[in-house]
């Protein structure tokens, strides 16, 4: 993975806890990302990572809910281009995505054309599914 994708390691042990605790639950994942110049909404490697992401998200039982453009930012500073809500069925679900079939060509492609991603983790029986 390019150097964007730092994973906060602390995050992924409380993740993988609850993944093995017998007392898993459902998630949503929130990404905000940042596309490359140019890729964001009509660059070839980003339609090829809208192509797979659905394939990688039925390989985890997970559910793209929404998907937005981000319009701009009043308060803060983060840089965003679209705004995503992924839900996963477990945690577990959520860290199958590093031994799903397709894993590979998909980081390959999100590599390709995201310059930053931050993934928030939520809990997903307060937050709206439509």
């Amino acid at each position: 993975m390019s150097a964007s994708w730092n994973a906060n390691e602390l995050e992924l042990d409380k993740i993988k806890a609850i993944a093995d605790s017998g007392e898993d639950t459902p998630v949503l994942m929130v990404n905000i990302n940042k596309y490359l110049d140019g890729e964001y909404p009509n660059g070839d490697a980003y339609k090829s990572y809208m192509k797979i992401l659905p394939q990688i998200l039925a390989e985890v039982a997970g559910k793209l809910l929404w998907q937005v453009p981000a319009l701009g930012q009043p308060v803060g500073s983060q840089a965003a281009d679209e705004i995503l809500g992924i839900w996963y069925p477990s945690h577990k679900s959520f860290l199958a995505l590093r031994t799903a079939p397709s894993y590979e060509e998909n980081f390959r492609l999100k590599n390709l054309c995201i310059s930053k991603a931050v993934i928030h983790r939520c809990p997903a029986d307060i937050i709206p599914k439509g």
